[in-house]
């Protein structure tokens, strides 16, 4: 099959990528000239120029595609260059969704993310809008859900690679959030999922009828607090570190006053979904991949050495 797929040069989207090849699927990707480099497969892809604005890029990326995956997404807006969660999160969904219609492409794959609400923060409510316009859309759609994703990024943006360098190397206690003022049985939950698992699951979609007008949340085997997460991807690296406690509270109230700053670490939004959680159970990768989810443990962290 040929499949068109959008957001194909970032940490998701070249595991994406990887998963098509093997499967012997042929990739058409909507690429930024910028981007380029980023390609792992640029040989055995169908590259378009442009980027999610174009519909005349999206059009001949679509063209002679049997699906459409649709992967785009951001963590943080740089308004000052267009991108916001509103242009990138649902108005570029809904460019491609019209042009898959015209164009006879039936079958939609998206990407979206576990907790999505509306109302919530504009990250939270632009996926689930977009959620609700392809599920409306009258196409063969098959929507995700994630956790917190975790790999090896290989340089890109990604939660273990960006903890170990925030919180893990530098010669300072690491902070471990909880959303109560007092740590016990407050901790910040997630259930990290392994980026193979959840290209493997867009694949298997791909040719399985089952799954057709469905949601699938994608998690990791186990629920896990902010505090073990840095436990596990200290030991991966060898180092013991102590986690010194802090209220979410009190990150955020920094964040409302810093988070303008391009070194803040996290925008109030991001501690807001944060304090939230992000627990997901292991069933649905089980389910699609035929195999249990890989475990956030310090043998699926190595790369985190090379760092």
């Amino acid at each position: 099959m040929q499949i068109a797929l959008f957001g194909g040069t970032g940490f998701v989207g070249n595991y994406i990528v990887d998963a098509l090849v093997q499967a012997a699927h042929k990739p058409s990707l909507l690429v930024r000239a910028s981007s380029l480099h980023k390609l792992r497969h640029a040989d055995n892809c169908r590259i378009t120029r442009g980027d999610i604005c174009s519909e005349e890029a999206i059009v001949t990326t679509l063209r002679d595609c049997d699906a459409v995956i649709y992967n785009i997404g951001i963590l943080k807006e740089v308004p000052s260059r267009g991108i916001t969660f509103e242009e990138l999160q649902f108005h570029g969904v809904a460019r491609v969704v019209d042009a898959a219609k015209r164009l006879g492409i039936s079958r939609f794959l998206l990407m979206s993310a576990n907790g999505v609400k509306q109302p919530g923060t504009p990250y939270q409510e632009t996926k689930y809008r977009a959620e609700v316009l392809v599920a409306d859309s009258g196409l063969q759609h098959t929507i995700f859900r994630p956790s917190v994703i975790f790999g090896d990024s290989h340089g890109l943006q990604e939660i273990s690679s960006q903890l170990y360098s925030d919180l893990v190397k530098p010669p300072l206690p690491a902070v471990g959030f909880h959303t109560g003022w007092i740590p016990k049985g407050n901790g910040v939950v997630l259930s990290p999922v392994h980026i193979s698992d959840v290209a493997d699951a867009f694949v298997a979609a791909l040719t399985n009828d089952d799954t057709i007008g469905k949601t699938y949340v994608l998690g990791g085997p186990e629920v896990l607090t902010w505090t073990e997460m840095i436990e596990r991807i200290a030991a991966a690296v060898g180092r013991k570190k102590w986690i010194m406690p802090m209220p979410i509270q009190v990150m955020k109230f920094g964040a409302t006053l810093f988070d303008w700053l391009p070194f803040f670490p996290a925008t109030r939004e991001q501690l807001t979904m944060l304090a939230e959680g992000n627990a997901a159970g292991p069933g649905d990768i089980e389910l699609l991949n035929g195999r249990p989810p890989l475990p956030f443990v310090p043998e699926n962290l190595a790369y985190l050495q090379q760092i």
